[in-house]
């Protein structure tokens, strides 16, 4: 009776927790479908025929970015600018400035209308004109007056164009646009630099009612020139807050935690590492899976560490974001665990038969 009754306490308790036999798919296939599991997860043994296939490094930044305008830049007026203009031997002609009054202070605004007012001939269309084609225009008009006039039209007062920089900059601010072209780097260097939450190769630019997403952590990183776009009037630069990009590490490892992928390369045995290794009692070696989503299903790589050596192997997986790695309990723990779990049922049982 004593023997039917310590069976029965422990199918009961066997039924009742979590105690699955390990089966590890240790044949050393490429790829193979696992018949315990779904059809749509794939086990892939780690072997030094294929660890080449896993090694690829993550492109931390992207591709080439297309921003419509070109990286090429000229000023051309527009209301609100200040023109200094300037009729070599005329002096009644050009605007005095002195000690208290400078060029902008006695320069000619660009009115709302595109013009300003010029002595003699009057109304001078400016506005989407370069300073080069101003001068032309004056020179043109002057010459009814002054025989082969000398002029010079220069912009003193730039007032009517301008980009912003919003987001994760230290100083968000308005830029006025000048004669230099600013690129989009340079713009971001004035608003104080990126903060260290800034996402670089998120970058979007709003131009003429469209959006684009600009990677300027390819410029940075790969010299895309592309990806540092010349801005111009109207321009709207957001640079987003970074999303992290993590792994995670669960199972019988030191310390159950996550890594963050989001700036870096790193390995499968550079996150076992960091995060203290296998506990050496409870780990089976033999059990280090990622599981990792794919567009064809769940895959699931399978190191088989028992050998050290094999961690070689590990230092040349990449693990990309939303990785899981799960360490598996070692079978002789999970049998003690058992028998401790068991014992004071059995105590119980045996005091009562003796009784």
């Amino acid at each position: 009776m004593r023997s039917w009754l310590l069976i029965g306490l422990a199918c009961t308790f066997v039924a009742g927790c979590d105690f699955t036999k390990t089966y590890f798919p240790v044949k050393k296939e490429p790829v193979r479908q696992v018949e315990e599991l779904q059809t749509s997860v794939t086990v892939i043994p780690l072997t030094a025929q294929n660890i080449g296939n896993y090694s690829a490094k993550r492109q931390l930044a992207g591709g080439t970015t297309n921003v419509p305008g070109g990286n090429s830049w000229n000023y051309r007026v527009g209301a609100g600018d200040i023109l200094d203009v300037v009729v070599w031997d005329h002096p009644e002609l050009t605007m005095p400035s002195g000690e208290n009054r400078t060029p902008e202070q006695s320069g000619l605004r660009v009115q709302a209308d595109g013009t300003f007012f010029y002595p003699f001939v009057g109304q001078i269309p400016a506005k989407g004109l370069t300073p080069e084609a101003i001068r032309e225009n004056l020179k043109l008009k002057l010459a009814d007056y002054i025989p082969d006039p000398q002029v010079e039209v220069r912009v003193v007062g730039y007032n009517s164009q301008s980009v912003s920089i919003t987001g994760e900059v230290n100083t968000p601010n308005r830029q006025p646009l000048t004669a230099t072209q600013v690129t989009l780097l340079q713009a971001v260097d004035a608003a104080g630099g990126l903060t260290e939450d800034a996402d670089p190769s998120g970058v979007t630019l709003r131009r003429g009612g469209a959006l684009y997403n600009v990677d300027l952590q390819a410029f940075l990183e790969r010299g895309l020139a592309s990806n540092n776009p010349t801005l111009q009037s109207g321009d709207v630069v957001n640079v987003p807050r970074i999303t992290l990009k993590e792994a995670y590490l669960l199972g019988q490892i030191v310390k159950g935690t996550t890594i963050d992928l989001t700036r870096e390369n790193i390995s499968l045995t550079q996150a076992l590492t960091r995060v203290g290794g296998l506990k050496e009692d409870q780990a089976d070696a033999r059990g280090i899976f990622v599981f990792r989503d794919t567009d064809a299903g769940i895959t699931v790589y399978q190191l088989d560490a028992s050998n050290p050596t094999a961690f070689l192997l590990g230092t040349r997986f990449t693990l990309h974001p939303q990785d899981v790695i799960y360490v598996t309990t070692a079978p002789l723990y999970r049998w003690n665990r058992l028998i401790t779990s068991l014992l004071p049922s059995i105590t119980t049982v045996k005091a009562a038969d003796d009784l």
